[in-house]
């Protein structure tokens, strides 16, 4: 009964060997079915463009709230954008503090 198991582990592990070595074909081309996202490849993105955005899931996904919050964010900036008339300066993030305090530091 030994010499049957012991047979059995070779056979296991030549098989192995022969796929490991690309004898037993190949692996058939990968398809993804993930659906792509849908924003425009060129020129600028809008605000709706943004909101639009939803990602698929891996297998370890990604924590929602906090990716639909900064889109939300993005979003909200965009529109501020778009309202300001052209000549109006950009706000200098230099000139306003790091922290809350008023600390820059």
């Amino acid at each position: 009964m030994t010499w049957f198991f012991a047979i059995l582990i070779v056979l296991a592990m030549g098989g192995v060997a022969v796929v490991a070595s690309g004898r037993g074909g190949s692996l058939p081309e990968a398809y993804d079915d993930r659906p792509d996202v849908r924003i425009p490849a060129d020129g600028p993105l809008s605000s709706d463009d943004v909101r639009g955005v939803r990602f698929s899931l891996g297998l370890r996904g990604y924590r929602m709230s906090e990716v639909d919050a900064l889109l939300e964010r993005l979003a909200t900036q965009l529109d501020q954008q778009a309202a300001r008339p052209a000549d109006a300066p950009a706000e200098d993030p230099a000139a306003r503090p790091a922290r809350g305090d008023g600390d820059p530091t």
